[in-house]
């Protein structure tokens, strides 16, 4: 079809070669560069006084840590090594422990989800990183249209239905004059390191977890096995007495008193057993496969061997732990979440530029006559936004304050939870100390019972009766060293479970102050 023209009046104007391009040019880039030096000078009315963060974080110094350290070095000395091992759980040479840890990490729908929130934070990442960078997209417009007779296209055009066609290349790239971009990647980045170290923390959990069920499921075999020989010592009981009272040495009264035990210790394996069942269920939760540790053996107590952990508070907990570094890197993120909101006060300069064909009429869409093209700069500058910004402001400054606080509350109980444990650490030695002397002295006891028993100096009521003392210390022995072991896991986590503070993979462009001023 043949393209139609507007009159010379409303014709465009010559090309540019043949107008004076350059001078134009020169023009319009003096224009828009004072323009932008005046806007500049607007900005001075941006009323951003008065709000800002005004939580501060606390660190190692601030707590005492280093004192507190060097005071528990001085009164404990059990472990020369300040390091906890990534893969510690393995310290407890136990082969089916270290098989269930393995499968809860590589089966555990928390971790998994854990993986998830990675992948969604790094994605959020690489959004920031693109708007930051030139951007170029393309369009293709086909249309028939018939235009008014009485707009402003006179006729030929006006009154005739005519086809168009309009192919495009534009492209623009934002001025980060401000750093509103910088500070947007830098927020998503710490929310991504965010993201990276609490997988770390859960990994971590759930491999705590998974230990301290298994010395549950150990401690609960080691009890079972107390109880059944306490079942068999008073059915032992209840013999002798019976035939002592056939013998008109003692009564019904003791007789009866005898039978009492049996279905008291009976009672007690029950419910033992119904603790292993749940114990076993838990593992299976823990491990996610159901029925996974059916065919486990059942674990021994005295085989799990302790493992070596520190004794001290290390000066460095702070940068050992997955969660504070979490806590860490939201701090982080927040921070430049309130220096987003501060940019959003200032101009947004950008370029944009497109070039393409258009032409009215199909035919002639493809010549070198239907080109098109224009390039410029754009302002935009917030004048009147009825306190939007400075609400938006506000909001992002309290979320930064809630970060330093949250922060600060996860380091007190980072704090309070490794001192509780290491407490706990030095306690539990010492009470295993006292209780190996208590069941030094049943035992030899009853050996003196049996002796005499052999030698016909006493009856074989105070050999049972040795015993049972015997048996009590070994209920409290089996308690003691499970606890011991359960201790040494928690205290693990406590101390970070190996999480070293160059574990995330990624990282700002530049240092991150808030977070560098918590690991000092």
């Amino acid at each position: 079809m043949k393209n139609l023209q507007a009159p010379s009046s409303t014709a465009p104007a010559a090309a540019p070669e043949a107008a004076g391009f350059a001078p134009r040019w020169h023009g319009a880039v003096l224009y828009f560069g004072t323009l932008a030096f005046a806007l500049l000078g607007l900005t001075a009315c941006a009323d951003m006084s008065g709000i800002a963060p005004q939580a501060r974080m606390r660190d190692a110094a601030s707590l005492g840590l280093a004192a507190h350290a060097q005071g528990v070095a001085d009164a404990a000395r059990s472990f020369a090594d300040p390091a906890v091992a990534a893969d510690w759980w393995r310290g407890f040479g136990d082969a089916q422990l270290d098989a269930l840890i393995g499968q809860a990490l590589d089966q555990s729908p928390n971790l998994k989800l854990a993986e998830a929130r990675i992948a969604r934070a790094q994605a959020f990442t690489e959004a920031a990183s693109a708007a930051d960078r030139p951007q170029i997209n393309g369009s293709l417009d086909a249309t028939r249209q018939r235009y008014s007779a009485n707009a402003i296209y006179p006729p030929p055009l006006g009154g005739s239905t005519e086809n168009s066609a309009t192919g495009r290349l534009t492209g623009s790239w934002e001025l980060d004059f401000f750093g509103k971009n910088r500070a947007a990647i830098d927020a998503a980045v710490g929310s991504a390191n965010a993201a990276i170290a609490d997988a770390q923390a859960a990994r971590l959990l759930l491999a705590t977890n998974v230990t301290r069920q298994y010395v549950e499921l150990a401690r609960l075999q080691a009890q079972l096995g107390v109880a059944e020989r306490t079942l068999a010592q008073r059915g032992e009981t209840l013999s002798l007495v019976r035939d002592r009272v056939a013998a008109g040495l003692d009564t019904r009264l003791e007789e009866r008193q005898s039978e009492g035990g049996l279905p008291e210790t009976r009672q007690q394996i029950e419910a033992l057993r119904e603790q292993i069942a749940q114990a076993r269920n838990a593992l299976d939760a823990l491990v996610g496969q159901p029925g996974a540790t059916q065919a486990l053996a059942a674990p021994a107590l005295a085989s799990l061997t302790p493992v070596a952990l520190p004794a001290t508070l290390p000066a460095d907990l702070l940068g050992r732990r997955a969660d504070i570094a979490a806590a860490r890197w939201r701090v982080e993120a927040a921070t430049q979440d309130v220096a987003v909101a501060r940019a959003q006060f200032y101009p947004n300069v950008s370029l944009t530029a497109f070039v393409g064909l258009s032409s009215l009429g199909f035919g002639e869409f493809l010549h070198g006559s239907s080109r098109e093209w224009g390039v410029g700069p754009a302002i935009r500058l917030p004048i009147f936004e009825a306190g939007r910004l400075r609400a938006n402001l506000r909001g992002k400054a309290a979320d930064a304050d809630a970060a330093v606080e949250s922060y600060n509350a996860a380091l007190l109980d980072a704090f309070h939870e490794a001192a509780d444990q290491i407490a706990a650490s030095r306690s539990i030695e010492r009470q295993m100390a006292e209780q190996r002397e208590a069941q030094t002295a049943a035992e030899s006891a009853y050996a003196i019972a049996q002796q005499r028993y052999k030698a016909g100096l006493g009856n074989y009521l105070n050999v049972l009766t040795a015993e049972t003392s015997v048996l009590q210390q070994r209920r409290q022995a089996v308690d003691l060293a499970a606890r011991r072991l359960d201790n040494q896991a928690r205290l693990a986590r406590a101390l970070g479970g190996g999480y070293a503070a160059g574990d995330p993979v990624l990282a700002t462009a530049s240092p991150a102050p808030a977070a560098a001023a918590a690991t000092h």
